[in-house]
């Protein structure tokens, strides 16, 4: 009878898990999407409570207190502008739960003497992407965190070096198949799992770590996959595919947005020396500074404003700013709306959650796709902190490392005015061509700043 509860508490929560999915497809019922798989989880850890082999529950209390006490900041006090490297500390501990199951359910079927290939089969698969996950994931937090060099970190045949060794580690796990007993080949498929982790995000640049955290998802949820089959655990292995296929869809959409290859992301070394060549000999020509009183005049009596917001305006945390020249604007009757680029700030979605949590209706947030065809009727486009997004290399110039990536075409405004808090180049290195374009004036400054001067002189026009 408990069994069947179990199984049926399961069903439900599975239910929820897909429906919360749907939901988080729009902004409208995102909120609820979170909160059906927030009670889904609930229902799931509940019923799994109840599993006979629980003999004890004082460490499972002691592991719920510790979570909670490490969860709670890391979900109530960091900023969004670390989200990206937040969700990849999580993935990290998320992979390490996964990985020590498997260590443990390995010693425990080994002491039982209860190994049987697909048992072992399941384990190897589980440890070696949940250990690869790990390192790999706390890579990537490094270099979004800036911990660690954010530029590629190559070295001769690395390429032929990494698939060598994870090949090494598929031929442990074959091993371990045809000796389950054989603890060696166990504990080389952790430790090349491990390594293969390091090595395979240290050649990847900073401007790829969106990407590559989308990608380090799936395989953490492949990992899940693992581990439900080994415990014969229905829950893990639905959650477990949910999340592999949501990961790998999304980083198919990132690199889309990027107009990158998943093979030119995981062993291009995008933004290594070459790119910062082309960098320098890019865009030529001279920025032309405006001032905040001219900035806002020419935005008081536009007819229709574009904002673009990029990962600039979340490191000054400029959204209420944003919000409030939004407000002076409308009330002058002007048309405003917001250009949302697909992997605009440091991953999707987040300049959409950041300027709702200004309180921006959704409606005002569109999606590159329609939002192009409505910058040529445009009198003012204005760029608040983003670069690579919005430059024109990257349909016009076919040298440059950016080139055929979709980018929103602020390039056909009328005018141009980028908030910006100096004149370096992007995060992937290149020299924008848009900042020199003669359509173009650089309010150079801190994007919070810079936009409450503008709201103060739209009052004043």
């Amino acid at each position: 009878m408990t069994e069947t509860f179990i199984q049926l508490s399961y069903l439900l929560a599975a239910g929820l898990f897909v429906l919360a999915l749907r939901s988080l497809c729009h902004p409208d019922t995102a909120r609820r999407g979170m909160h059906m798989a927030a009670i889904g989880m609930l229902i799931a850890v509940a019923a799994t409570l109840l599993h006979q082999r629980i003999v004890t529950y004082e460490w499972l209390a002691v592991g719920a207190v510790v979570g909670a006490v490490i969860g709670y900041p890391l979900g109530m006090w960091v900023p969004m502008t670390a989200m990206p490297q937040r969700i990849a500390f999580s993935h990290a501990f998320g992979a390490l739960a996964a990985t020590l199951v498997g260590i443990g359910e390995y010693i425990h079927s080994y002491d039982t003497q209860h190994l049987t290939q697909g048992h072992v089969l399941a384990l190897g698969f589980e440890v070696l992407l949940g250990a690869l996950t790990v390192t790999g994931s706390l890579m990537a937090f490094g270099k979004l965190q800036e911990i660690l060099p954010g530029r590629p970190v190559t070295f001769r045949g690395q390429n032929v070096f990494n698939l060598s060794l994870f090949a090494i580690g598929v031929a442990c796990l074959v091993w371990l198949i045809v000796n389950p007993y054989d603890v060696w080949s166990f504990v080389a498929i952790c430790v090349i799992g491990l390594l293969v982790g390091i090595l395979l995000v240290l050649p990847i640049g900073g401007a790829d770590m969106p990407v590559v955290v989308s990608l380090l998802n799936s395989y953490a949820g492949l990992a899940a996959v693992a581990t439900g089959f080994a415990l014969d655990n229905n829950i893990l292995i639905v959650v477990g595919a949910l999340d592999g296929a949501s990961g790998f869809i999304l980083s198919i959409a990132m690199s889309k947005a990027m107009n990158r290859s998943f093979s030119n992301v995981l062993f291009g070394a995008f933004g290594s020396a070459a790119g910062e060549e082309a960098a320098v000999s890019g865009a030529k020509g001279d920025m032309a500074p405006i001032s905040a009183d001219d900035a806002a005049l020419r935005l008081a009596f536009s007819r229709r404003v574009i904002i673009v917001p990029g990962y600039g305006l979340a490191v000054a945390q400029a959204q209420h700013q944003a919000r409030e020249l939004v407000d002076l604007l409308e009330k002058r009757g002007v048309d405003v709306r917001f250009a949302i680029h697909p992997v605009a700030g440091r991953m999707p979605g987040h300049m959409n959650v950041l300027l709702a949590e200004a309180g921006i209706s959704y409606d005002k947030l569109v999606d590159m796709e329609d939002i192009n065809q409505r910058f040529t009727d445009t009198d003012v486009a204005l760029v608040v902190g983003a670069n690579d997004v919005v430059n024109p290399a990257a349909r016009t110039n076919k040298s440059s490392p950016i080139y055929g990536m979709p980018i929103l075409n602020v390039s056909d405004s009328k005018s141009v005015i980028v908030l910006k808090r100096g004149k370096g180049a992007g995060f992937s290195g290149v020299e924008n061509d848009l900042f020199v374009s003669p359509k173009t004036s650089m309010l150079f400054g801190d994007a919070k700043q810079s936009l409450m001067q503008l709201g103060a002189e739209v009052k004043l026009a």
